[in-house]
């Protein structure tokens, strides 16, 4: 997990954790980058809720973004501080033993195979097939 040069509050970090919707999406990122269209589909929420979400994760310093094409991708940076990682690597822990969080990353598996666990999702799997 690359390192934010950003500095992050401990505050911020468990307000950003403090929401089920945002705990889904640092579940779905854990390890890889995901693209938006794959979180709007797994969660069954609106785009724009589902940006808001990310939005709220990249500005407490814990998901960053990259844009391909049309397509939005994100993962997620640990903390330069090490108390903050250490909080952010522990709850990414816990969600991986949790029912809904583990039917997620299943969802996710079947609706992109392209997002791999080492982070290596080169397009969005839809790019194909809006093209």
């Amino acid at each position: 997990m690359p390192r934010s040069s950003k500095s992050v509050s401990l505050a911020g970090l468990f307000a950003a954790l403090a929401d089920t919707t945002r705990l889904r999406l640092l579940n779905l990122m854990a390890g890889r980058e995901v693209c938006v269209c794959h979180f709007v589909e797994i969660l069954g929420q609106s785009q724009p809720k589902i940006s808001r979400h990310l939005a709220y994760l990249r500005q407490a310093g814990i998901v960053t973004a990259r844009r391909e094409g049309k397509w939005m991708h994100y993962s997620i940076c640990a903390p330069a501080d090490v108390a903050a990682s250490s909080i952010l690597s522990a709850a990414l822990a816990v969600l991986g033993n949790d029912r809904q969080m583990c039917a997620d990353r299943g969802k996710l598996g079947r609706t992109c195979p392209a997002a791999s666990p080492t982070g290596n999702n080169p397009s969005c799997c839809r790019k194909a097939e809006s093209a």
